[in-house]
């Protein structure tokens, strides 16, 4: 058979260490899913197809086992309909700095703007969610625009984007590819002398030091925690640090934002001088806004989200093995020994809640199905979590370990993020437990991914919070001061669906069932789904609440009152509003 284009491509793919591409076959993209087909699989030095249901879950399997990897992964659409599809996950990839390259086929290239069948303009569309987007318009441009799309993504950390009219896959090879080195990592700015003197000198400054940190300090976390113990600086974090920071951390004092713990935010604001390291965190409402320095490796994130008097854009490993030579060590413990002091306070007062309120007593509580979660996971779990309330409870009760990940649309915030990114989990490691924890509104809205878990065997093991509710939503319309409005929705038997499916699964109604129910699936050594019915009525309460979001909920539940639902506002006081903390 003649070489075509295709297999040029696919020969880039595998000599860049690609084993895989998630996607869904289609017209525009025959060729290179036969190149696929003809290259007998990653066993035999080609790569795996993985069948998904959705483009969108392609991408986002591909954006967890980018996340979960460090390395490469992609995913393929075909034209127009299987481009709009794919961008959603391409999207969060992108935004979680996931080194994903899209396969983006197209329809003839004679075809291109004449308003042909399915044709979009894939430029335009992924224009905003990659570092690279380009058109292959000839065989001869898909070795170098393949490596250039590769290097933009693994490089810049982020997504590019391939756009593949369906003729030009076809078409004769113009050359097989040369063998060439893909480089596998990004740069890493040092910061320059000055800079890291100015650093020491504000913080020779300061009596009291804070530390915020984020997934930028993934590969910083020695000289994170020198840095700490160094000047006795209590360390906060937001969500996507909670991996590298929280776990054998003495100076951690929680996270803060919307689904914040302990204290975080308080340590934050009594600061003399708060350092963000590797924090991009969106939530500017929660962050002090004088005496902030920041280290972040992009200089485009430098300030956008709170006032700072210094800025360096650098690796942070790099800046912070540079300062510490220059920083004494402190003897004064009294700022993190208080910060430290009220974060065990503010935790034990949530523990001493839930053992007391919460746990075995009906409804279930999500805040009981995530501890139990918690307990019975593997130490080397990787977990998922759909955006909404299932984040919540993942960054309360999951216990990170050095280990354990969590992944997420946690930049994005897309709904439907978690069963796509297990998928993606287990096929990059395939020994390892990975768990979806999926709410209803999540699970509903992609739910043909389950096929995709049976068709391929994955032992992925799927928690459903079943509350009938899009409960993040709901939430925000009562702190808005509104009643809730089309946010509930009809009981569905979700552990029915995926048992027509082929999955083993269980319905947990009753608190007492929660633990076997849970010990039950997780033994499974195939796919698994545990479908536990929980209140909708569970808040999450932020632990720093103002007097407007306070005054907004209480307005929501008046309109609640008068709207016919006093038994809804009893039932919501017995069993949260005592812990709602104090504005």
């Amino acid at each position: 058979m003649t070489r075509t284009a295709a297999d040029d491509l696919l020969d880039v793919l595998v000599q860049a260490g690609v084993r895989r591409v998630y996607g869904l076959v289609g017209d525009s993209l025959n060729a290179f899913s036969d190149a696929v087909r003809r290259s007998g699989g990653s066993a035999k030095g080609g790569i795996d197809w993985v069948h998904v249901h959705n483009e969108e879950a392609a991408a986002f399997a591909a954006s967890a086992e980018a996340q979960l990897t460090g390395r490469l992964a992609v995913c393929a659409g075909s034209c127009g309909p299987g481009n709009t599809h794919l961008i959603q996950g391409v999207m969060d990839a992108h935004r979680s700095g996931a080194p994903v390259l899209a396969l983006a086929s197209h329809i003839p290239s004679r075809q291109i703007g004449t308003g042909y069948f399915q044709e979009t303009k894939p430029e335009s569309l992924f224009a905003q969610a990659s570092h690279f987007c380009e058109t292959v318009a000839h065989p001869t441009q898909v070795e170098r625009l393949t490596r250039g799309a590769i290097q933009a993504a693994v490089g810049k950390q982020g997504a590019a984007v391939l756009v593949l009219p369906g003729d030009v896959l076809a078409d004769d090879s113009a050359d097989k590819p040369h063998h060439s080195v893909v480089v596998t990592d990004r740069p890493r700015p040092a910061p320059t002398d000055a800079e890291v003197r100015e650093l020491a000198d504000r913080i020779a400054e300061a009596a009291k030091i804070a530390i915020f940190a984020g997934i930028g300090c993934a590969d910083a976390r020695p000289e994170l925690l020198a840095l700490a113990e160094r000047l006795n600086a209590p360390i906060g974090h937001s969500l996507r640090g909670k991996d590298v920071v929280q776990y054998d951390n003495p100076f951690d004092v929680g996270m803060t934002g919307l689904l914040g713990y302990g204290a975080c935010w308080s340590t934050l604001h009594d600061a003399d001088l708060v350092l963000f390291l590797g924090t991009d965190f969106p939530y500017d409402d929660f962050l002090p806004t004088r005496n902030n320095v920041q280290v972040d490796i992009d200089p485009a994130r430098l300030g956008r989200r709170a006032p700072i008097v210094q800025g360096i854009a650098a690796d942070l490993a790099l800046t912070l093995r540079a300062l510490l030579p220059l920083v004494p060590a402190r003897t004064d413990r009294s700022f993190l020994d208080h910060a430290l002091h009220e974060h065990h306070r503010m935790v034990s007062h949530s523990v001493d809640t839930y053992s007391t309120h919460v746990a075995r007593r009906a409804p279930i509580h999500p805040e009981h199905l995530a501890t139990v979660v918690d307990e019975v996971a593997a130490d080397d779990a990787v977990f998922t979590a759909d955006t909404g309330m299932c984040c919540t409870w993942a960054a309360r009760y999951l216990t990170p370990n050095g280990r354990r990940r969590l992944l997420g649309s946690f930049v994005h915030g897309s709904m439907a993020n978690a069963l796509p990114m297990a998928i993606g989990a287990q096929v990059a490691s395939p020994g390892r437990q990975v768990v979806s924890l999926s709410g209803d509104g999540g699970l509903g809205m992609l739910m043909g991914e389950l096929l995709t878990v049976k068709t391929h065997g994955l032992p992925v093991k799927v928690v459903v919070f079943n509350n009938s509710s899009l409960g993040m939503v709901r939430l925000e319309m009562l702190v808005a001061g509104d009643p809730p409005f089309e946010t509930d929705h009809d009981p569905v038997d979700f552990a029915a669906i995926a048992a027509g499916a082929g999955f083993l699964t269980r319905r947990v109604t009753e608190p007492g069932d929660v633990r076997g129910a849970v010990e039950e699936i997780f033994a499974h050594d195939g796919p698994a789904l545990l479908d536990v019915v929980t209140t909708p009525d569970a808040l999450e309460v932020p632990s720093h609440l103002t007097v407007e979001q306070a005054r907004g909920f209480a307005l929501g539940l008046g309109k609640v009152v008068l709207g016919g639902g006093v038994g809804k506002v009893a039932e919501l006081a017995r069993l949260n509003l005592r812990n709602i903390p104090r504005p």
